[in-house]
């Protein structure tokens, strides 16, 4: 039975040893140099993003500060899209 186990144990300390092994550590011409498609890339998406914001911020100035109705019809007063906050109709500050 001790031969099992240990073939348990060696098996369980596996993954650890190899995680403790030293990395190879890539060196070369090539090491370090990043392609400049990369760059372009990234110049692509920071232009799109630009672009994205500003097209998102001119949409949310032309929303109006509420959603309210100005003069809410009867029946819309006790719709569930013109709560007040607490506020009842009818008594004034």
């Amino acid at each position: 039975m001790t031969t099992q186990f240990s073939g348990l144990l060696t098996l369980s300390a596996m993954p650890a040893l190899i995680i403790a092994q030293d990395a190879v550590v890539p060196t070369g011409p090539e090491f370090g140099k990043a392609s400049p498609i990369g760059l372009v890339v990234i110049l692509v998406l920071m232009a799109s993003m630009v672009f994205l914001l500003r097209s998102m911020n001119k949409h949310l100035r032309r929303l109006p500060e509420t959603f309210e109705p100005e003069n809410p019809e009867p029946d819309q007063e006790a719709d569930e899209g013109t709560d007040r906050g607490g506020i009842q109709s009818g008594q004034g500050s």
